[in-house]
């Protein structure tokens, strides 16, 4: 799950696996899977980021699981 900033205040935590595309025009829309849509403040880069972070922690976290590293977040956080 990722937040995101409706136009008309507070958050959501929307499915990341749910997001067809993101488009800017001039507002930022969010187009689900099933068409709904969804203006938000949040830039197009920062959804995108958001979800590389939380597909990342995803693997980072299976990958701790079987007791291996985790150079994905640290590499994100700079903590190389």
């Amino acid at each position: 799950m990722i937040v995101v900033h409706p136009l008309r205040g507070g958050e959501v935590f929307l499915n990341a696996d749910l997001i067809e595309s993101i488009e800017q025009q001039p507002e930022t829309v969010v187009t689900l899977i099933d068409g709904r849509r969804i203006e938000v403040s949040d830039e197009p880069e920062e959804i995108a980021d958001r979800i590389v972070r939380y597909r990342g922690s995803i693997l980072a976290n299976a990958e701790q699981m079987r007791g291996g590293p985790r150079p994905f977040l640290e590499m994100l956080d700079g903590q190389e």
